[in-house]
């Protein structure tokens, strides 16, 4: 199988509120439109796959450099997480971002994600965090990784 097809059936198996808190509003079946832009790396933009021994996805995660710094996504199947693959996934962004010259990380966060938010406090004590409605931008300075 391609990637397309890995990834679309990845966010096939992802509950709503996991969907929801990626994508920041509810999604039912994906889209092929969207599932070939989380996939499209290149230039600015790289993508990483968490895999299983069979192929199959367990996480995917997103970046976008600009001006020195790299915005962010992540999403992990439901059943793994708070296991490390999210974890594993940004600091994996991050070392491959500040070898391009990145200097500081951003991402939002829905508010009620507390694994998420907490992760962050813990990793970047010194992040701003900005609400926006209900979500939390948040820039951190990359450090050491």
């Amino acid at each position: 199988m391609d990637d397309e097809e890995r990834v679309a059936a990845f966010m096939a198996g992802l509950s709503p509120r996991t969907l929801t808190q990626r994508f920041f509003t509810g999604c039912s079946r994906p889209d092929r439109r969207l599932v070939r832009a989380l996939i499209a790396a290149g230039g600015r933009r790289d993508v990483l796959l968490a895999v299983d021994g069979d192929e199959r996805v367990l996480g995917h995660a997103m970046g976008y450099l600009r001006d020195g710094a790299i915005e962010i996504a992540v999403m992990v199947a439901d059943e793994w997480q708070g296991r490390g693959i999210g974890s594993r996934l940004v600091r994996t962004l991050l070392r491959r971002a500040a070898a391009r010259g990145a200097h500081e990380v951003g991402m939002d966060v829905m508010g009620d994600n507390r694994r998420v938010l907490a992760m962050i406090k813990r990793h970047w004590p010194g992040a701003r965090m900005r609400v926006e409605s209900a979500t939390v931008e948040i820039t951190a300075p990359l450090g050491p990784l």
